[in-house]
């Protein structure tokens, strides 16, 4: 446990941004999910949809260093190869 006063803040402020981290990786995470959903129900309308918003997010994420930007660009090219498949 930290004992000096300059560790205990850090420590603080290591809690605040992990929960700011884990939610919105939740919140990615969800919009991705949003998009697969869409695309394996063959709703093509709903699925661009998801993926216009799920598109945003991911650059976003990348941007603030919640995932890397390659990541983020794996992410965005792989949902719009699959909203593309879908007829």
């Amino acid at each position: 446990m930290a004992t000096h006063k300059s560790a205990e803040k850090r420590d603080r402020q290591n809690k605040k941004h992990r929960a700011r981290n884990v939610a919105a990786k939740s919140a990615l995470k969800t919009k991705i999910k949003s998009v697969i959903e869409n695309v394996n129900n063959k709703n093509k309308e709903k699925s661009i949809n998801a993926l216009k918003a799920a598109i945003p997010a991911l650059n976003k994420a990348a941007a603030k260093g919640l995932i890397h930007k390659r990541n983020a660009a794996r992410k965005v090219s792989r949902l719009a190869k699959k909203v593309n498949a879908v007829q």
